[in-house]
C-alpha cells in the first residue's frame, strides 16, 4: 500500500526527516506550490477596488451594480468553502487544489475577457468558485506535508503574501488599469495559475481520495441561494430608498426564509454543512458577532478611500494604489505582535485595543475627509487603521479556535471563514449603495446623479471644483455608518476570552456543563 501524498514530498517521505528541523528541499517545493496559489486569490481581492472607477465607466453604469464585482466573487467564496473539507476527501487534495487553480485561472481569463457589467459579474463568480478552494485545500496539503512539529515555520512563509497582498495589490492593480489596461488585472493570474498548476503536477505526490461524509446537500441548497437573495435584496433595498418594493422586498424575504430554514437544518442534522451548534460555546458565539460586524464595516470603509482619491481628487488608479499601502504597512507591524500577546495574554485584551484604534481611525477619516484635505494625513491615519487591523483580525479567529477540542477546529475554522466572506459581501454591499445615494442627493443641486461615478472625470474643471466639496461630503457622510457598526461590535468584543489559551479553554468547558444539563 502505497503512503499518500500527505506524508510525502518530492523528495521522499518526511519520517526520513530530523523531526521539528529546518524546512526540507522538497517541503519548500510544496510550500511554493501553495504560495502562487495564495497570491493569486488575495492579490484578486485587493486590486479591483482600485479598479472599481474605470470599470463603472467602462461599463456605463452605476456604482451600486458595479460593486457586485467584489460582492459577487466574496458570495462565491462562502458558497464553496462550507463543501472544501468534503471534496477534499471525495477526490484527494491534490487534485482539488489543482481544479480550483483552473477555475479561478478560466475564470479570471473569462473576466478579462467581458463585455457588459452583467458578464464580468458572471465570469467573478466563476472566479470565487474557486479562489474558495485554493486557500483550504493548499493549507491542507502544506501542513500535512510539513508535519505538526515544523507547521509554524510554514505557517510564516504562507503569511507572506498574506502581508504583502494588501500592500502590492492596490499598487500592481493602480498600474495595470492606469498604464495596461483594466482587463489585465484578471489577466496577469494565467501566466501565475499556469506556473502553478505546473508545479502542482509535478511536485505534489497523488493522494488517494478517501471515504467522505455525505455532502449537506439540503444544507447547501438553503444556505447559498439564501444568502445571495439576502444580500441582493438589502442592497437592493437601500438602493431604492424603500424596502418594501418588491425589487427588493421579494429577494430579502425569500432569502430570510432559506437561511432560517438552514439554520433549523443545521441544528438538527447529524452532519450539517455547518456546525451551528458550536456557537453554544461562548468564545465561539463573541468571535463570529465581532467578526460579522467588524468585516462589514471595515471592508464597506476599505471600498470608499480610493474611489475618494479618484473621484474627488482626480487621482489616477496607480497613485490612488501607492495612496492605499500605508494600511498594509500598519497591519505588517501589529500582526506578529498580536498573534504573540494573544497566546500570552489572551485575545480579549488584544481585540479590544486592536477595536478602538480602528474605530478612532474610520472615526477620523469621517472627521477629516474633505476635498483638499492632505495626503500626509490621510496616509496617517490610514496606518493607524493597519495597526489596529493587524489586532483585531486573526486575534479574533483565534479566540473561537484556542478553547475547542482537535476534532472540532475544522467545522470552526469553516465557519468563521463563511462568515467573514458572507459579512464582506453584505458591507460591500450596502456602503456603496450608501455613497451612492449620498452623492445622488449631494449632486443634485448641480444636476448630477452620482450613481455612475465614474462619470464624474467627464465633467469639467470648473464644474468639478464646485462638487469637489459635495462629493467630499458624501464620502465622509457614509464613513459614519461604518462607525456605527464598528461601536456595535465593541458589544461581542467584550465577550471574548481574556485569559491565556489554556485558562480560557479550562474555564469555558466547565461553564458548558449547566447548558448540557438543560
Amino acid at each position: 500500500m502505497t503512503a499518500p501524498a500527505s506524508s510525502q514530498t518530492a523528495d521522499g517521505p518526511l519520517a526520513d526527516q530530523p523531526p521539528g528541523g529546518g524546512l526540507d528541499r522538497g517541503v519548500l517545493a510544496v510550500a511554493m506550490c501553495v504560495v502562487l496559489g495564495a497570491i493569486m486569490s488575495i492579490l484578486d481581492v485587493t486590486v479591483v477596488n482600485v479598479a472599481i472607477n474605470d470599470l463603472t465607466k467602462e461599463f456605463d453604469t452605476s456604482l451600486a451594480t458595479i460593486q457586485w464585482v467584489a460582492t459577487g466573487y466574496t458570495l462565491a467564496l462562502a458558497t464553496v468553502i462550507p463543501i472544501t473539507g468534503w471534496a477534499a476527501a471525495r477526490f484527494g487534495t491534490k487534485r482539488l487544489y489543482m481544479i480550483s487553480i483552473a477555475l479561478f485561472v478560466i475564470g479570471s481569463m473569462l473576466a478579462g475577457l467581458a463585455w457588459s457589467a452583467t458578464s464580468l459579474i458572471v465570469f467573478r463568480v466563476l472566479q470565487g468558485l474557486g479562489g474558495g478552494m485554493i486557500m483550504p485545500a493548499g493549507m491542507t496539503i502544506l501542513t500535512q506535508a510539513a508535519g505538526p512539529k515544523r507547521v509554524g515555520q510554514v505557517m510564516s512563509i504562507v503569511g507572506i503574501p498574506m502581508l504583502l497582498g494588501p500592500i502590492l495589490g492596490p499598487i500592481l492593480g493602480g498600474w495595470l488599469v492606469d498604464d495596461v489596461s483594466w482587463r489585465w488585472i484578471f489577466f496577469i493570474n494565467l501566466p501565475i495559475g499556469i506556473v502553478a498548476l505546473f508545479m502542482s503536477a509535478r511536485i505534489l505526490k497523488k493522494d488517494e481520495p478517501q471515504r467522505a461524509e455525505r455532502l449537506d446537500i439540503p444544507g447547501l441548497i438553503l444556505l447559498s441561494p439564501g444568502l445571495a437573495a439576502l444580500i441582493y435584496g438589502l442592497a437592493k433595498g437601500a438602493e431604492l430608498k424603500d424596502f418594501t418594493k418588491p425589487d427588493g422586498l421579494i429577494p430579502t424575504v425569500v432569502g430570510a426564509v432559506l437561511v432560517i430554514g438552514f439554520v433549523f437544518r443545521a441544528l438538527n442534522a447529524k452532519s450539517p454543512l455547518i456546525d451551528l451548534r458550536l456557537l453554544k460555546r461562548r468564545s465561539v458565539l463573541a468571535a463570529s458577532g465581532t467578526m460579522v460586524l467588524f468585516m462589514a464595516a471595515f471592508m464597506g470603509a476599505m471600498l470608499l478611500l480610493p474611489l475618494y482619491y479618484q473621484t474627488v481628487r482626480g487621482q489616477g488608479a496607480l497613485h490612488s494604489g501607492l495612496l492605499l499601502a500605508p494600511q498594509g504597512l500598519g497591519a505588517m507591524v501589529t500582526m506578529p505582535i498580536g498573534g504573540k500577546l494573544t497566546d500570552r495574554i489572551g485575545p480579549g485584551r488584544v481585540v479590544l485595543v486592536g477595536m478602538v484604534v480602528v474605530v478612532l481611525s474610520v472615526a477620523g477619516f469621517a472627521a477629516i475627509l474633505g476635498a483638499d484635505t492632505s495626503f500626509w494625513a490621510l496616509g496617517g491615519v490610514l496606518f493607524v487603521m493597519g495597526l489596529g487591523m493587524g489586532m483585531t483580525m486573526m486575534p479574533t479567529m483565534a479566540a473561537a479556535i484556542q478553547t475547542l477540542e482537535h476534532a472540532e477546529v475544522p467545522r470552526a475554522s469553516t465557519m468563521l471563514n463563511i462568515i467573514q466572506q458572507v459579512s464582506t459581501s453584505l458591507g460591500t454591499a450596502l456602503i456603496s449603495v450608501l455613497l451612492a445615494n449620498k452623492l445622488a442627493s449631494n449632486l443634485k443641486p448641480f444636476g448630477g446623479g452620482g450613481g455612475e461615478i465614474g462619470s464624474t472625470k467627464k465633467i469639467p474643471d470648473e464644474v468639478m471644483h464646485k462638487i469637489a466639496g459635495p462629493m467630499a461630503d458624501a464620502f465622509q457622510h457614509t464613513y459614519w455608518y461604518s462607525v456605527g457598526l464598528l461601536v456595535l461590535a465593541f458589544i461581542p468584543v467584550l465577550l471574548l476570552p481574556r485569559k491565556r489559551p489554556d485558562v480560557a479553554g479550562a474555564a469555558e468547558q466547565k461553564a458548558e456543563v449547566p447548558i448540557a444539563m438543560h
